[in-house]
């Protein structure tokens, strides 16, 4: 764990201290993250259900599903974990890095609204850098690490012939590590950490790591942005 992103019972400490001021004069952007959205999928076919799920690894989940809250056509985003045993999807065991989950995100989406495709571009394109390798900004082990979980073999083939667009693009100057797997079991992460960004956008390791990626997504689709984010739990 970084040492930024602390307990959520931390939150009153940090604020007390002013960290949340002195952290929001630095809002760095991923290291290897491009200057403006990623070209579409080329291979994205249209699906006739009115509705789909998509699992995606790459960071603190904090931050993922702080991103595709603010998507259009997104219905519902879980944070969790999926990769290793339900017996271990607790948060302090899977921060040892020794259980094979990774932090994920589920997201149920209107396909109608926006495709599996298009969730790829954003994921690539503002919610994680798929050049980093078990680690994603300040946060270091394979529970960081990136990986696209499909659900069926059109997923795959989508993920896949996208991964080798953007390669043979050279859209990153470092080739990406971002692994594609069958989905596994998904387990839902601990209700504080559900809505974390909505919740905490004062928060340092927020302000830091995640709002920028947040910011990006307005700016670079504003046509899928959504002001009001969509939460598993109501918001007052």
């Amino acid at each position: 764990m970084s040492a930024l992103r602390l307990p959520a019972i931390g939150l009153a400490v940090l604020a007390a201290l002013g960290l949340g001021l002195a952290l929001a004069r630095h809002v760095p952007a991923l290291a290897d993250q491009p200057s403006g959205p990623l070209p579409a999928p080329k291979f994205d076919p249209a699906v006739a259900a009115p509705s789909e799920t998509a699992t995606l690894s790459g960071g603190c989940f904090w931050g993922l599903q702080g991103v595709y809250e603010h998507v259009k056509g997104v219905t519902k985003v879980y944070a969790g974990y999926t990769g290793g045993a339900a017996e271990t999807a607790v948060y302090e065991v899977v921060s040892t890095g020794a259980t094979g989950h990774a932090e994920s995100v589920q997201i149920t989406f209107d396909p109608h609204v926006i495709s599996y495709g298009q969730i790829l571009q954003i994921y690539f394109s503002v919610a994680t850098d798929p050049t980093e390798l078990n680690y994603q900004g300040p946060d270091t082990g394979t529970q960081y690490r990136g990986e696209i979980w499909y659900a069926s073999p059109v997923q795959k083939q989508i993920a896949s012939d996208y991964v080798a667009q953007l390669t043979a693009a050279h859209a990153f100057a470092s080739p990406i590590v971002t692994r594609i797997d069958p989905a596994k079991g998904f387990y839902k992460a601990e209700d504080y950490h559900q809505d974390f960004l909505v919740r905490n956008p004062d928060y340092p390791y927020i302000v830091m790591n995640d709002l920028p990626k947040v910011q990006n997504l307005q700016q670079f689709f504003p046509a899928l942005y959504r002001a009001t984010p969509v939460t598993v739990f109501p918001q007052s």
